[in-house]
C-alpha cells in the first residue's frame, strides 16, 4: 500500500537584506503586516493579499556540508 501523500506548505521564511543599512533578517513570505528593518526602520515587506511584496533583495543562505 501506498504511503498517504502529504501537501508541502507554499509558504515559507526568506532572508531579506535590507536595501539601507545591509543587515539580513528573516521574514514570512505570506505576512499580512508590514515588516520594517529592525536597525534603520527601512520597509522591507509589505502585504499583497496572499504573498507579501519583498521591498529588500532575498538572499539565500549557503549550504552547510
Amino acid at each position: 500500500m501506498s504511503e498517504p501523500v502529504i501537501p508541502k506548505p507554499k509558504s515559507e521564511f526568506l532572508q531579506v537584506e535590507c536595501p539601507d543599512c545591509n543587515k539580513v533578517q528573516r521574514v514570512f513570505s505570506h505576512a499580512s503586516t508590514e515588516v520594517k528593518c529592525l536597525v534603520c526602520n527601512c520597509l522591507l515587506a509589505k502585504p499583497a493579499g496572499g504573498k507579501c511584496k519583498i521591498l529588500g533583495k532575498i538572499v539565500t543562505p549557503e549550504k552547510k556540508e
